[in-house]
């Protein structure tokens, strides 16, 4: 058994970010209905620079007149001479005692170094009186003041959300380069098992892992390949594996344990596939394993749904992501004020579920590795290291996977 921190540093070393391909910012372009894949939540595979600055040009921040600040003493007399919309930048020259009905987003006409709202002139046909001083540079938008040509607009490894889209919009950029995809293949092991849908039999449980996995697989990224429930019968274990090895990554959900009917194990090592961990020093979660089928990283989860919920966010998610290009594979963390007391008295890291809620943690549900219920109510997990205690009311950092 090795520590948890050891098995992550060595799964991370084993995986390889996966090559670069190609994605739209847009699901569909204005003159293609067909959807295609877009980048967004995917992993810039390089660096993106500015190609243009933001804004392009000088513009009005408001709706009013472009104006000569020196002009605009309270009650002065000015002629408005034309007008400028949003729009193509009609060349339009501003000269003492004169003034521009201007539109907000409008380009600034040549002469002009500020903007009067409209709300702080009184206006009569063409002539307008200033209601007040007026700045240079009042209401004016400069151009590069938010964004510098040749500013690093999003790096190598970063995730592209919505806002990093609009960003790359607004520099021209149709296409970027993302990480590579990940497929993973679900192996559901155990006589118990019964299909959704089925009519279950006693002594038999419904599959609920298999949804787990997919459901997480999803959320990390991932694409769930395929998914299959195996008799714990070491041909059709054997087969399945040899199916699913075709993917980037298979987990094994159950069987991976020490028992007669625990066939995960000795079926990979009969198929060739190297065993890098076995069991690592966890709670809930031990019976852990990780290695290789080929060109397939492989993971195995215990059986028990919390088991396997806490081994894939803490193991098998940061590795998918690297596997993506991300450069950050950690869970979010939020900090958090703890509402009871506890202690960790055991030999292995206990992550305890629990309710984060208004700034509060609270464990939540029953702290076994079976109770999926409590997981359901959960959103947040709590780290307690070996012999560690924490105290009700202290500050803790708590991780958040949604």
């Amino acid at each position: 058994m090795i520590s948890e921190a050891d098995a992550r540093a060595k799964i991370l070393e084993a995986v390889r970010p996966l090559p670069p391909r190609k994605m739209s910012i847009l699901s569909a372009s204005r003159t293609d209905s067909s959807r295609g894949e877009e980048a967004l939540d995917h992993f810039a595979a390089e660096d993106y620079f500015a190609r243009l600055p933001l804004p392009m040009f000088d513009n009005s921040a408001m709706d009013g007149y472009a104006v000569i600040a020196s002009d605009c003493k309270k009650g002065a007399r000015l002629r408005v001479i034309s007008e400028q919309p949003a729009g193509v930048d009609r060349k339009l020259r501003v000269s003492n005692g004169k003034t521009v009905r201007i539109f907000t987003g409008a380009p600034m006409p040549a002469g002009a170094d500020a903007v009067v709202m409209q709300e702080d002139v009184t206006r009569t046909g063409d002539e307008i009186v200033i209601n007040g001083d007026v700045e240079v540079d009042e209401f004016v938008r400069k151009r590069g003041c938010d964004l510098g040509e040749g500013q690093k607009i999003l790096g190598k490894g970063d995730r592209i959300v919505a806002t990093k889209l609009a960003l790359l919009a607004s520099q021209g950029f149709a296409q970027v380069s993302v990480g590579g995809e990940v497929r993973a293949a679900i192996i559901s092991t155990g006589n118990e098992l019964a299909k959704l849908g089925e009519k279950i039999q006693p002594g038999q449980i419904y599959d609920s892992n298999s949804v787990l996995l997919q459901s997480l697989l999803k959320r990390s990224g991932a694409v769930a390949a395929s998914a299959e429930n195996c008799n714990d019968d070491s041909d059709s274990l054997r087969a399945a594996m040899q199916r699913a090895a075709e993917n980037e990554i298979l987990i094994v959900s159950g069987g991976v344990s020490v028992g007669e009917h625990d066939l995960v194990q000795k079926t990979l090592r009969d198929l060739g596939a190297t065993i890098d961990i076995w069991r690592v020093a966890i709670k809930p979660g031990k019976p852990f394993l990780f290695g290789q089928l080929g060109r397939c990283v492989v993971f195995g989860l215990p059986g028990n749904p919390v088991s396997a919920f806490v081994t894939f966010l803490q193991l098998v998610r940061p590795a998918i992501l690297k596997m993506m290009g991300a450069t950050d594979v950690d869970l979010p963390k939020i900090p958090a004020k703890l509402t009871v007391d506890l202690t960790n008295d055991g030999d292995r890291a206990h992550y305890l579920r629990g309710k984060l809620e208004n700034g509060n943690f609270a464990p939540i549900g029953r702290q076994e590795s079976h109770a999926l219920f409590g997981l359901s109510q959960s959103n947040a997990l709590l780290r307690v290291g070996t012999g560690e205690s924490f105290k009700a009311g202290e500050t803790v950092l708590v991780q958040i996977w949604e």
